[in-house]
């Protein structure tokens, strides 16, 4: 079964890489004496992972609660800026990479855990319990979302998989053209806290909650192509990247919400 995710095809290209190598899954290799049997790589499972992602859970909140009882006040800002970047730069290199590199991996849950810290310091500090309220938020949609793939009530057909795809790229550029417009001043009020602000952020999370049937579509893939164990990793940030995205979404649009309930 060919795959539709261009991520996953590289993988399985850099798999099948590996097996011409000489690195097998158990086929049976020559018993010549002298020949050095080669190493035996063991499929990747949902089990590995589940793992992988409880750990990189851990690491991101570890970070984040680092961050946010370490880093002085004065200095949150620069943090912030600096993590957000190193976050970005460290994300293009692991989407973009043929190989799996766990190292890489927890560094992104490091630098993204310090990030979201500082920014959950700062709206808590507006709007006490928020956080909470994100977290059980975040958590509970991505279960839904689970439950939805397994029934199989949304599916990750070709169309689905591109049009997500290149809707997340159209949010992302408008993310970024905010940005650049608002260093020059310029307020597009896609994210202020009025009805156009409220709308986008709503848009995002449904975006964000859907991107996570990419993500069990390709673990389920991987599993049936016999990808590598440490490939575990690649889904395992991959989820990782969702629930930040939808946790800093879901945090914006109650900020939102309760800032207008104060008006």
């Amino acid at each position: 079964m060919k795959s539709s995710n261009p991520v996953l095809t590289r993988l399985g290209q850099a798999a099948d890489q590996q097996r011409a190598a000489g690195y097998g899954y158990g086929e049976p290799y020559p018993t010549t004496p002298g020949y050095a049997a080669p190493p035996v790589a063991q499929a990747m499972t949902i089990d590995d992972v589940v793992v992988k992602t409880v750990v990189l859970l851990g690491i991101t909140g570890i970070s984040a609660i680092a961050a946010w009882n370490l880093i002085p006040d004065s200095l949150q800002g620069p943090a912030w800026i600096g993590a957000a970047i190193v976050g970005l730069v460290l994300g293009l290199i692991i989407s973009f990479s043929r190989m799996a590199n766990p190292a890489l991996v927890v560094a992104y849950a490091v630098v993204e855990g310090a990030f979201v810290g500082m920014v959950s310091k700062a709206f808590e500090s507006f709007y006490h319990g928020i956080v909470l309220q994100a977290v059980v938020a975040t958590f509970g949609v991505f279960f839904l979302m689970a439950m939805l793939y397994k029934s199989r009530v949304i599916r990750a057909t070709p169309r689905f998989t591109k049009g997500l795809i290149a809707t997340i790229g159209g949010l992302f550029a408008l993310m970024l053209i905010n940005f650049v417009l608002s260093l020059f001043g310029v307020n597009t009020g896609i994210r202020d806290n009025g009805l156009i602000g409220i709308l986008f952020s709503v848009v995002c999370i449904v975006v964000a909650s859907l991107s996570f049937i990419l993500d069990f579509d390709q673990i389920e893939q991987g599993v049936r192509m016999g990808l590598p164990q440490r490939y575990s990793w690649t889904c395992a940030f991959g989820i990782l990247v969702g629930l930040i995205w939808l946790y800093l979404e879901i945090l914006r649009l109650l900020s939102y919400l309760q800032g207008s309930s104060r008006d």
